[in-house]
């Protein structure tokens, strides 16, 4: 099975115009205040519409509430939680928004949050590096070894400092269910098209879509 590739942070027609041409398997959104990748639900609408129906949605969160999630959650199929999210708002949202897969992410720095993430009632994990300034995004790379020791149940993707460069070893190292890529694919804070190239064909292998 190949590794599936997510590139989050799309916030321009540009992105949108190469996730066309270089389709990885899932383009996250910022849905979250007040990180500078947000999307407000309107853009966020008018970017969907121009994506390939193809490639999957998926909405990151950060301690939201269920009417956030509900502006966005019709033109998604994931909901990614980067917070501090309760079992109780995960159940919420199991049983308002049947139609979404539940990711939840951990900024790994011990087993115990592989661990703490894992228990819960989600479909995938994605597991980042820790930073106490930021809740994803930091281009830090994760702890390789940690996760390679304490490997979830539950698939994950790994992400952190995902790279052109690096993303090959970490797959051969950590054999994660999928890849997780956001800043090392922007030049000037805005995606650049040649690096989401390399990514894609790095990861899928052959000729992405247009070549």
């Amino acid at each position: 099975m190949s590794t599936a590739l997510k590139i989050c942070g799309i916030r321009r027609p540009a992105d949108v115009r190469y996730l066309n041409e270089f389709p990885p398997d899932y383009a996250g959104f910022i849905c979250s205040q007040p990180f500078w990748r947000y999307v407000a639900p309107g853009e966020f609408k008018s970017l969907v519409q121009e994506l390939r129906g193809e490639i999957e949605r998926v909405g990151v969160f950060v301690n939201p509430t269920l009417d956030e999630v509900g502006s966005y959650a019709p033109f998604l199929n994931v909901v990614q939680l980067h917070g501090e999210e309760s079992t109780d708002f995960i159940a919420n949202i199991r049983a308002k928004f049947p139609h979404l897969q539940i990711w939840k992410a951990a900024r790994v720095q011990t087993a115990e949050d592989i661990a703490s993430a894992d228990a819960l009632d989600v479909d995938k994990l994605v597991l980042d590096s820790f930073s106490s300034a930021s809740h994803g995004g930091t281009g830090e790379v994760a702890p390789w070894d940690i996760i390679v020791k304490h490997r979830p149940e539950k698939p994950f993707l790994l992400a952190g400092g995902i790279s052109v460069e690096n993303v090959l070893q970490a797959i051969a190292e950590v054999h994660p269910w999928g890849v997780d890529a956001s800043s090392s694919l922007e030049t000037d804070k805005c995606k650049d098209r040649a690096k989401i190239r390399a990514m894609a064909e790095a990861v899928k292998g052959g000729k992405p879509h247009g070549i």
